[in-house]
């Protein structure tokens, strides 16, 4: 079997990505399910740390082995990979991750920031008890956005019409499924909506707590300015790993990159970045999880 350069290029990048997120979102999920063995709890951040772990772990999986037929099986994956099965699970774990990386952020958002309306005090308080709902929330838009994608079913409904053999009959459904997969996977906007509104108001929320450092204390810096800073660190990086998975995520469901390019594999290896990315910051920003991860890494000595 012969491959391209691209394809070569692209089965590696994609093991380097895949061992990183099954390392790091694994972790994630064993640290957590360890701490529940101790403790018969978890805090409302370990629950939501552990949600995220398991969702990216699910996507990375997906991802690796889409193209690892694409790769290795084309035929296979030409025929089984838009199967409902497939197109199910693919959706769910996109989207859940995405839901579930947006209540991280909500969470940095409302411990974090400073403001002191009375809404926001309101809900700031109540975070611990609203993260069970919001994951529930986020399993279950997930679901229903996996199931309406099975029902629009754009690749089966191409394929029967390029055999139909019919110029006006084949343009004209695959123009009007296209917009009903974007129009679906445009739902996906909401969460992102959503933590652009939250990286807006920890940025304003730093601004005006520096301000009020730097007018009352010559500049010093306190444990409230890390905290904000730390946030934004992981949220901003967060952000361009979001933005650019959602870019190559609707790139990718508008069917219209031909399979096997350079820019196909392009487009994998951006999405591929994100569940295994984004887990590896949320890691290096929390001190409690640095330590555990380093010596199972052996970096560090016990």
């Amino acid at each position: 079997m012969v491959f391209s350069l691209s394809a070569v290029l692209h089965v590696t990048i994609m093991s380097a990505e895949f061992f990183t997120g099954i390392t790091v979102n694994g972790f994630l999920i064993i640290i957590n399910c360890n701490e529940l063995v101790k403790r018969r709890k978890l805090t409302p951040m370990q629950i939501l740390l552990m949600c995220i772990g398991m969702s990216r772990f699910g996507l990375q999986t997906m991802l690796m082995l889409q193209s690892f037929f694409s790769v290795f099986f084309p035929l296979l994956y030409m025929e089984q990979i838009y199967g409902a099965t497939m197109i199910f699970f693919w959706m769910f774990f996109s989207s859940v991750s995405l839901w579930f990386a947006t209540c991280l952020s909500i969470f940095y958002c409302l411990k974090i920031s400073g403001f002191t309306q009375s809404y926001f005090l309101w809900l700031k308080f109540r975070i611990p008890r609203l993260i069970p709902w919001l994951l529930l929330g986020s399993l279950l838009a997930s679901v229903s956005i996996a199931f309406v994608c099975i029902e629009v079913d754009y690749p089966k409904n191409v394929e029967d019409d390029e055999l139909r053999n019919t110029t006006l009959k084949k343009n004209k459904p695959k123009r009007m499924q296209i917009n009903e997969v974007l129009l679906v996977n445009l739902a996906l906007v909401l969460p992102l909506g959503i933590f652009v509104m939250c990286t807006s108001l920890l940025f304003v929320s730093l601004y005006k707590h520096t301000h009020r450092i730097q007018s009352g204390s010559h500049g010093l810096r306190n444990a409230s300015t890390e905290a904000h800073i730390n946030a934004l660190r992981t949220v901003v990086t967060f952000f361009c790993f979001f933005i650019s998975y959602f870019a190559a995520f609707m790139t990718n469901m508008t069917f219209s990159i031909p399979y096997g390019s350079q820019q196909y594999f392009v487009v994998k290896d951006i999405m591929a970045a994100y569940p295994s990315g984004h887990s590896v910051i949320i890691i290096l920003s929390n001190s409690k999880l640095q330590q555990p991860f380093r010596r199972i890494l052996c970096l560090r000595r016990k």
